[in-house]
């Protein structure tokens, strides 16, 4: 089978593409043809070594995938050959077959083709239990995404207007913001050329915000936070600027706002029980129409590198994936 491969830490032009021998299944595992994998994120850090998790070289990036199942182990009673599922790797996904714990593997919702779902679960996921696990963020308030045109982004529009909050989606230029309001932004920032933290007071009427979705850190982190109104929650969902902000913690105490950190992954495994439920909450939103993942582009596996680099860059609105089984 052919896969990307990461032979060698370093930038996504280093990744290669090359035959490497079907991985063996093991008794509680599942081995699955894919036939599209999402690119998230955390694919640009764990090819150049920075990433909590790492892997031995060489290996392929891919944490999220959809595809058909095409064989299983002794022990795996979930799912059984010829079921289309969507399944959670951490790498390996970007790849024509992956082996993968039963136990991350999910039926994929009836309906669906695989390139949307491939880019579902991982984004809504984390973002639903962002904002109604970890914010409990309620109807009627206001809510602040930065990065909103990015994958997590655009889900975090769409979910809290799902649940009933007043939208402030903020972006690095007019054209990532139209496709905000395509997906129901109420209001638009552009930090590329308005200072943050006075379009908040702008746009909340001086009020500021109840709750921040932050999932790019640097410099305007700090100014989300003292845009956040009385008990405030600020999200620290993720650091795609590359940069780890350190704001100032009196402002936490001045504006009796929460700083509050999000791991899907480990929720995922801590919980399984409140993620079964978050999952299936959102899968029924999806079904109703209420979500609609904005998919930017498909890949073949060759151009997989080029999909990882377009994503880190942050050119892109939205989510892209790779097809390995297209040329």
């Amino acid at each position: 089978m052919k896969a990307l491969l990461c032979k060698q830490f370093g930038p996504p032009d280093t990744l290669v593409v090359e035959d490497i021998p079907t991985p063996e299944v093991g008794a509680s595992e599942v081995l699955i043809d894919v036939h599209a994998a999402a690119v998230n994120f955390p694919d640009s850090l764990i090819i150049e070594n920075k990433y909590q998790t790492k892997p031995d070289l060489p290996f392929s990036p891919g944490g999220e995938l959809a595809g058909v199942v095409a064989a299983v182990g002794d022990q795996v009673t979930n799912v059984k050959v010829g079921d289309d599922v969507i399944a959670f790797t951490t790498y390996g996904a970007f790849a024509e077959q992956v082996v993968t714990g039963a136990d991350r593997v999910l039926p994929m919702p009836k309906g669906g083709d695989y390139v949307t779902a491939s880019a579902f679960v991982m984004t809504y996921g984390t973002t639903y239990h962002a904002l109604a696990d970890r914010a409990a963020l309620a109807e009627g308030e206001t809510l602040l995404v930065l990065g909103a045109s990015g994958g997590v982004g655009l889900a975090a529009v769409e979910l809290g207007k799902a649940m009933g909050a007043y939208v402030i989606a903020a972006a690095s230029s007019d054209e990532k913001l139209a496709v905000c309001v395509e997906h129901g932004a109420d209001e638009t920032i552009n930090y590329a050329t308005e200072d943050l933290k006075s379009a908040i007071k702008d746009r909340t009427g001086g009020r500021g915000v109840d709750v921040v979705y932050d999932p790019v850190g640097g410099e305007h982190t700090e100014a989300a936070l003292r845009g956040c109104a009385w008990r405030g929650r600020l999200l620290v969902v993720g650091f795609a600027s590359g940069d780890i902000p350190k704001p100032p913690l009196n402002l936490a105490l001045l504006k009796g706002c929460s700083i509050v950190g999000v791991f899907w992954g480990a929720f995922v495994k801590k919980e399984p029980e409140n993620n079964a439920a978050d999952l299936a909450a959102l899968f029924k939103m999806l079904g109703e129409g209420k979500l609609r993942p904005h998919i930017a582009g498909t890949y073949p596996l060759a151009r997989g590198g080029e999909a990882i680099a377009a994503l880190a860059a942050r050119k892109v609105s939205g989510k892209l994936v790779i097809t390995p089984r297209e040329g």
